[in-house]
């Protein structure tokens, strides 16, 4: 258990221990960010028939085939086709029928002439069409016409699960007619703090104590990727207050419990103890800087996740090893992140663990260049507050030189899940 692990080892070892949660099906109005559970075919094409794509006069193409403004072709106009309606009749030879965008084609029709190519240029309802019309320029078949199936065939599949729901997603399985969908429900994550020298945001700084940042920062993270939170407040360096917040937990029916310090090997650490008691623990020093203390184990079969307790730490921990899970959790499909390559402006020394350094990444000619943001202590929180990026230093490597191009992951590229 002495033995580091890397950061790669452990996350697969993590990763190995989740499965998404259970799906559930809902009407297409709920279901906006959430994540697929099932694979989606159209079931029917779209178009769903051949329409015109704008204002105009259905034709037969040959008929106008000689059409110019010198010399129009005068073709007799026998019905008016609004949007929503069917032709009654037949276009033949040497008639036309005044269209609107998005109307059903009538039949024999193969084009459609603009209004501004005819002389017939309104577009205002309440017009009654013309009894003829002079069409200025011709049309090729097809043209200004949307075919049946011309976007989607159905059965052609669209969606595939573990994909979170966009509102143009919503649009397109509304104009399929597609009700109800299955989706992931959200999981349900519980965030602990531990330590006697926490206090709550809301109360006064007393001597000796500090006030709780990691559980609002959490529980801020768990909802930014799409989870139902349960805040545990915070449980005190004793065994049984530990374990009192932790059956809350229990009791909540939550799929991974989060908590933060409590896990390293002090003499007050006591979360790791109360959950060997009552589960089994794999306790992790993982080869990572910052957040070398990290567990992960069962409390009476439930997830938990151990956190350093410093808040640099603790988020750095979350989005390396806490994000994946959650998005696995919730049924994501990829989770992973996308990293870029920016190129130092100043050398970087570091203690030959894999380390995740806070940076200001600017785009400097189409060429990202990154500068830390001052000191990485992992209590210093203003330092990423201020990056933007996480410069990504490969474990062995102690010193890069200015110049030297690393791994990046740049926040406005992070997204929410």
């Amino acid at each position: 258990m002495s033995e580091l692990l890397s950061v790669s080892e452990a996350l697969q070892q993590l990763l190995g221990e989740f499965q998404p949660v259970d799906a559930y099906q809902t009407p297409l109005v709920s279901a906006a960010g959430r994540v697929l559970a099932e694979e989606i075919n159209a079931i029917i094409d779209l178009p769903p028939f051949t329409n015109s794509s704008m204002d105009g006069f259905a034709v037969y193409t040959e008929d106008v085939i000689d059409a110019n403004p010198q010399k129009p072709i005068i073709l007799e106009v026998i019905e008016d086709i609004p949007a929503g309606q069917v032709a009654h009749e037949r276009t033949r030879r040497g008639q036309a029928a005044r269209i609107m965008t998005g109307a059903l084609l009538p039949s024999d029709a193969d084009a459609v002439v603009p209004v501004e190519n005819t002389d017939f240029n309104y577009r205002q309802s309440g017009i009654p069409a013309p009894s003829r019309v002079k069409v200025f320029h011709s049309v090729k078949k097809g043209e200004n016409i949307r075919g049946q199936g011309q976007d989607i065939l159905a059965g052609t599949p669209i969606l595939t699960p573990g994909v979170r729901l966009r509102p143009q997603d919503i649009g397109l399985l509304a104009m399929m007619g597609i009700e109800q969908v299955n989706i992931f429900r959200k999981p349900r994550i519980a965030i602990l703090s531990t330590g006697d020298e926490l206090i709550p945001v809301n109360e006064p700084l007393q001597p000796g104590k500090i006030h709780d940042a990691n559980a609002d920062m959490l529980s801020a993270l768990v909802t930014l990727y799409g989870t139902e939170r349960i805040n545990l407040g915070i449980a005190s360096d004793h065994f049984s207050s530990i374990k009192s917040c932790l059956d809350r937990a229990v009791a909540e029916r939550v799929d991974l419990i989060l908590s933060s310090a409590g896990v390293s090997v002090g003499a007050f650490d006591y979360v790791r103890s109360v959950v060997e008691k009552y589960g089994q623990i794999n306790f992790w020093r993982v080869n990572v800087r910052p957040g070398k203390p990290l567990a992960y184990g069962r409390y009476q079969n439930i997830p938990l996740i151990g956190l350093p307790g410093n808040p640099v730490s603790a988020f750095i921990s979350f989005e390396v090893f806490v994000r994946p899970v959650i998005l696995k959790l919730s049924g994501i499909s990829n989770w992973t992140r996308h990293s870029r390559k920016v190129q130092l402006l100043e050398s970087i020394e570091s203690d030959g663990r894999e380390s995740y350094l806070r940076a200001i990444v600017i785009n400097q000619d189409g060429h990202l260049q990154a500068r830390l943001t001052g000191h990485q202590g992992s209590g210093n929180l203003l330092s990423i507050v201020q990056a933007n990026a996480l410069l990504i230093i490969p474990s062995e490597v102690k010193s890069l030189p200015i110049g030297t191009e690393v791994d990046a992951w740049i926040y406005n590229d992070m997204g929410n899940y």
